[in-house]
């Protein structure tokens, strides 16, 4: 896993007249993404590699940053570079708090009942209306979406690749 790259931020808009981009993250952290000296940035199937030489927050707004990448310094230049996704090693990713995971981390995972029965598999996280759902595809080949919270689901154990369903009757 050590080769795995998370798409970490996106690029918005162009941002006043030397070149500097907007750009949002996806984790709402950004104290990792200012400590980057470069990036990969993919926009559509075409990565690049970007020097990064000036970056800071926004105040007012706590999950954007303005960065200057070296060599594009108009906003024609930026704007180029909209849409663009930063790709970032697990390494230079948003470190994780206790109970958070990274939504790779918890794709495959075997879902279990709590006498340790499969009952499927995780396919995805999504954002719902209120709050994260979990795409379960069951062992029948349907799918459930279940939110992903505290009254649903119990232990989350990425080394055994399990996660416990507390309810069964969700997945009905």
């Amino acid at each position: 896993m050590n080769d795995e790259r998370f798409v970490s931020a996106v690029v918005l808009a162009p941002f006043a007249l030397e070149g500097f981009v907007k750009a949002r993250s996806l984790s709402g952290e950004t104290r990792h993404l200012l400590r980057l000296s470069s990036v990969v940035l993919r926009n559509g199937t075409v990565e690049r590699v970007y020097k990064i030489e000036a970056a800071r927050a926004i105040e007012g707004a706590p999950s954007h940053i303005l960065v200057k990448f070296k060599d594009i310094d108009t906003p024609e230049a930026a704007k180029a570079l909209s849409g663009a996704e930063f790709l970032l090693s697990r390494s230079e990713a948003a470190p994780l708090a206790k109970g958070e995971y990274y939504i790779r981390d918890l794709k495959g995972l075997s879902v279990v009942d709590g006498d340790g029965g499969g009952l499927g598999e995780v396919r995805d996280i999504m954002e719902g209306g209120g709050g994260q759902l979990v795409e379960v595809r069951l062992f029948s080949g349907e799918t459930r979406l279940v939110p992903f919270r505290d009254e649903f689901f119990g232990e989350i154990n990425v080394e055994k690749r399990e996660i416990t369903l507390l309810v069964r009757w969700i997945l009905e």
